[in-house]
């Protein structure tokens, strides 16, 4: 996460480490997420699901063209900055985010994301798999994302 400087993606500024706990300085963001607001049967005008997938797809350009891929995008881990602005998100969670040149062999999970948003091609992955999925699995979900909206 310190390889990342974007508008739209979680920042973590420090990391302090006690005896018996580790502690994330990261933003603030006080909108909660996408899928409660989804949840609560708003309705987004035309416009703001443009700007909100505008930059969501910048966020994703930022992250592929410093090697990351997501691997878990959803509505959960889209944050709102605020609650007033729909189209001004974070991405969030990068628990399950793996570096794209990575060896497979490295790959903690080689079949990971969340049902209904896992793009086919991790599905299908076989063991004795050459060839395996890269960071276009998070376009994948980014188009579940804008169906939904």
């Amino acid at each position: 996460m310190r390889r990342i400087d974007h508008k739209n993606i979680m920042r973590l500024y420090q990391v302090y480490e006690s005896e018996h706990s580790i502690y994330l300085i990261m933003d603030l963001i006080s909108g909660g997420e996408l899928l409660t607001r989804l949840k609560d049967g708003a309705q987004f005008p035309h416009q703001d699901i443009a700007k909100l997938m505008y930059n969501l797809i910048d966020a994703l350009q930022h992250l592929h063209s410093k090697g990351i891929m997501h691997r878990d995008l959803k509505p959960e881990n889209v944050l709102l900055k605020n609650k007033n602005e729909i189209h001004e998100i974070i991405i969030a969670d990068f628990g399950l985010s793996s570096f794209i040149k990575r060896p497979l062999s490295e790959i903690f999970f080689k079949r990971c994301g969340t049902p209904g948003f896992v793009a086919p091609e991790i599905l299908v992955y076989k063991d004795n798999q050459t060839e395996f999925y890269n960071e276009k699995c998070d376009i994948f979900s980014a188009g579940i994302i804008f169906f939904i909206l």
